[in-house]
């Protein structure tokens, strides 16, 4: 008895033998992209509040790392800012005389900065300090605040849980 196999189930199999075997076809949707890691890495130094691996996080999160990003409630860049937090916490982080959300060397920096703002205000509470800060950064330290903790609203509790999982992808590269 002779087998025909198509060619389309040829392929399937060979795409799923190489997802389980790990031989990189989507690999790079699980990796910070090479030239963003030494931003990553800088800023969680000048900072001190989240690891590198926690700040390309939230920018897989926020983004998935595209500095063109815009949200609908008017968002921008690698790290989602919105104008009004821009406008307080942008930085020139790569000292070219113009600090841009849409360009990952200010973004990112200013991101680990605002973070720097947030620690400070809801330090008074209780809990994961990280999943506090990264609560502050969803919600608004305000609702963070007020909620004494991590506010119940389903966004703000999946974006900590999307942020640490990621953290924990990232940590081997960062």
């Amino acid at each position: 008895m002779v087998h025909r196999v198509s060619l389309q189930a040829v392929l399937a199999a060979l795409l799923a033998v190489t997802l389980v075997a790990g031989c990189g076809i989507l690999r790079r949707t699980h990796r910070v992209p090479d030239d963003l890691i030494p931003v990553f890495r800088s800023a969680a130094t000048a900072y001190g509040i989240l690891t590198p691996a926690q700040l390309a996080a939230q920018a897989r999160v926020e983004s998935r790392f595209d500095a063109r990003a815009v949200s609908p409630a008017g968002a921008r860049g690698i790290m989602q800012f919105l104008p009004t937090t821009w406008a307080d916490f942008g930085l020139d982080g790569n000292e070219d005389g113009v600090a841009d959300p849409l360009d990952p060397r200010d973004a990112i920096p200013s991101a680990a900065y605002y973070e720097s703002r947030l620690a400070e205000q809801v330090s008074h509470l209780p809990g994961d300090r990280v999943s506090l800060i990264l609560a502050a950064y969803n919600a608004g330290p305000d609702a963070v605040r007020l909620a004494g903790g991590i506010p119940d609203i389903g966004e703000t509790r999946a974006y900590v849980t999307k942020v640490r999982s990621w953290a924990n992808t990232f940590s081997d590269q960062l």
